[in-house]
């Protein structure tokens, strides 16, 4: 068996990543939301490479064609709890016409993979495919069992995917206590001769919110006290203006203590009376790793009202995104009952947990230990993720996650900006360097 300190990352491996990145992208799995996607030939795709690196892939859906895949490789040592790996095979919708290639033609121009899924995240998912297959060409065995998932529905409930596997299928994740998936390890230049490597050790919870206004319906041209839609504006305005507290986490208190030190800041972050506003002002580009997780937010986002100009309607209904950091869950729901007031009722539309990961424990240190190798000029730092991934969904079987699926990327490339966003796309180089690392780390952990 291979040493850990060697790389079995041969040549195949390097050209596997670019080709199974394209052809993933090349398959549309658009999820438009409301179980309209098919992810079943992505998952038919990379289980018939998992069965070529004699793995034995199973193929399992709540709903038809809406398909996910669960294998294990056998570690060495069957005393080691075992990992998760997973990548969603969903992507959001893209509009042809607003991209400077096709987002389904996984075209490699010029160095770079184009396509929706390029970082979001059908990369990671190409990169695990060639790791695994590197090591049964090699003969390498992890020393802990893996268990490599890929998911459908992930950007939309996760109801057909982690959700069901979770609830439906659990023994296939028997002895997992660790997961690692999407939204961590990407090189983040913050100033000049300074790139960050944030490993996400946290997620803030999902609260999509539905409002419901009711009033009296009737002529438009008539006095009425009690309009819903005026109701249900007043409410949406006290919400969009609401200035949240801040709220540290110990994940992101951890962030902005590496932060100010890597910045030259002298602050004391655990002192009585800390300002993390005064902080996050001085780290420059570095800011946005951690400005959206240090409060809950809450984002009106879709409006629904009327039917003809001149009817006022006895009921109107508003979408919120809203998003809720460990420990201030209660806090959101009472800020909730008094922004909307009585006249507005307000439920969850769909909710799942915030999560907390250790950033002092020996997987975050091999996490970080194998970024640094690569990149020894880099310096990893922990931070929370603003939005959520199907490590939620997986922690309900006691899976702890973090959020890593590294990429070395150029100066002046948005990261952020790639997700859900057009003209996504990854360098080669950069599924190259991520290949290295998650090798490295499988092999470790």
């Amino acid at each position: 068996m291979a040493d850990v300190t060697t790389t079995p990352m041969d040549a195949q491996a390097l050209d596997e990543v670019v080709t199974f990145t394209s052809e993933l992208i090349r398959i549309d799995t658009t999820n438009r939301g409301a179980g309209d996607c098919r992810e079943r030939p992505a998952a038919e795709y990379v289980a018939e490479r998992l069965s070529a690196a004699g793995l034995r892939p199973a193929l399992l859906e709540r709903t038809p064609g809406r398909t996910n895949v669960v294998a294990r490789i056998e570690g060495t040592d069957p005393s080691a709890d075992a990992l998760l790996v997973h990548g969603h095979l969903d992507v959001v919708p893209a509009e042809a016409a607003d991209w400077t290639v096709h987002p389904f033609s996984g075209e490699v121009r010029d160095g770079v993979v184009w396509g929706r899924g390029a970082v979001d995240m059908k990369n990671m998912d190409a990169m695990v495919l060639a790791v695994v297959r590197a090591w049964a060409r090699h003969g390498i065995r992890p020393r802990r069992d893996i268990v490599i998932a890929y998911t459908a529905d992930e950007e939309a409930s996760a109801i057909d995917g982690s959700g069901y596997l979770a609830d439906s299928h659990p023994g296939l994740f028997e002895g997992c206590t660790e997961g690692i998936s999407e939204s961590g390890a990407f090189s983040f230049h913050a100033v000049p001769g300074m790139t960050l490597y944030p490993i996400a050790a946290g997620e803030r919870g999902t609260a999509w919110l539905k409002l419901t206004a009711r009033g009296t319906a009737g002529h438009g041209s008539k006095v009425n006290r009690a309009n819903a839609v005026t109701r249900l504006a007043a409410a949406i305005a006290r919400i969009g203006d609401h200035e949240w507290p801040v709220r540290l986490t110990p994940t992101v208190r951890a962030a902005l203590a590496e932060l100010a030190v890597l910045h030259g800041i002298d602050t004391d972050v655990h002192a009585p009376g800390f300002d993390a506003d005064a902080l996050i002002a001085k780290l420059g580009p570095a800011a946005a790793l951690v400005e959206p997780t240090v409060r809950n937010s809450a984002n009106p986002t879709m409006l629904d009202a009327g039917y003809k100009i001149n009817v006022i309607p006895g009921q109107a209904t508003a979408y919120v995104d809203g998003r809720m950091l460990p420990g201030a869950e209660d806090e959101f729901a009472a800020t909730m009952d008094r922004l909307t007031g009585p006249d507005v009722d307000w439920e969850f539309h769909h909710r799942e947990v915030p999560l907390q990961a250790p950033v002092d424990s020996p997987t975050f240190a091999r996490l970080r230990a194998a970024v640094e190798r690569f990149d020894p000029d880099g310096r990893t730092v922990p931070y929370c993720m603003p939005g959520g991934t199907d490590a939620k969904q997986f922690s309900r079987l006691g899976i702890t996650g973090y959020g890593f699926s590294p990429l070395k990327l150029p100066p002046g490339f948005d990261y952020a900006a790639m997700f859900h966003g057009v003209d996504e796309r990854v360098p080669v180089e950069a599924l190259h360097f991520g290949v290295h690392v998650l090798d490295h780390y499988l092999r470790s952990a």
